[in-house]
């Protein structure tokens, strides 16, 4: 099973939707389609560049919970990309017109699309590229997520800068790759996302800027709040490569 494509959904509450979409569209240099869906959930992050290069980023805005992130993996046979997962081990949560919804052993939400030719990354925009979405696994499942995680992507796994971090490297093009991060205390598994940054502080200026504020962080990372309540991370990442400074063109680090 190839993956085609991968976009990274930001998934907020559908009453802060209308915040969700201004920020992330500034962040990230893009402008918001129109809205889709039964209630105007969904919606995709178009790069202001529309010359051949392709949205990888969407927001949902969700009824229940906090919400968080999520992947939709893109195949050109969603059937047979379904049909893996579930073989793997995942749960099928609904359908929708050729598009499968999927939940991980860890019970962690993912979606498979059609893929409609996406080829073409997004441009880094103001030192910084969204290509990232972290799962936290809480210890016991971990073995068990991991592994699906790899076997369904088929993508390399490669160990992260820490003890607790893993990183599931896409084929050269795709535009979001996949950290696996074992938690350190037994909750239930969530995902957030990451942006690879060449400037932290310059970064971290601009998204406060636009109303995001710094909860936490680690030693290169900090932990930001966007103005829809949604909690993600700047990364100190080379955000042409996905790697630590002195790591070289391997983009192997958390």
């Amino acid at each position: 099973m190839i993956i085609r494509w991968t976009y990274a959904f930001v998934d907020r509450p559908a009453a802060r939707l209308p915040e969700a979409r201004a920020f992330w569209a500034a962040v990230t240099g893009t402008r918001p389609s129109e809205p889709r869906g039964d209630r105007g959930e969904f919606l995709t992050l178009l790069p202001e560049d529309t010359d051949g290069t392709d949205a990888c980023v969407k927001l949902q805005g969700v009824t229940g919970g906090d919400g968080g992130a999520h992947l939709d993996l893109c195949a050109e046979d969603v059937r047979e990309l379904t049909g893996a997962a579930r073989d793997l081990g995942a749960e099928r949560v609904a359908e929708h017109d050729g598009r499968a919804v999927l939940r991980s052993p860890a019970g962690q939400l993912f979606c498979a699309v059609p893929w409609h030719g996406e080829s073409v990354r997004p441009p880094v925009v103001a030192g910084s590229r969204l290509d990232q979405v972290c799962l936290g696994i809480p210890p016991s499942a971990y073995a068990t997520e991991s592994a699906f995680w790899a076997r369904l992507t088929g993508w390399e796994r490669q160990t992260g800068s820490r003890p607790e971090f893993e990183v599931l490297r896409p084929p050269a093009g795709l535009p979001v790759r996949i950290l696996l991060q074992r938690l350190d205390e037994e909750r239930p598994v969530s995902a957030h996302l990451d942006l690879a940054c060449a400037d932290v502080a310059a970064v971290r200026a601009r998204h406060e800027a636009h109303g995001a504020v710094p909860v936490g962080g680690g030693p290169h990372w900090t932990v930001m709040r966007d103005p829809a309540g949604g909690t993600y991370c700047l990364t100190g990442r080379d955000p042409e490569t996905g790697g630590l400074p002195g790591a070289g063109q391997r983009p192997v680090d958390a």
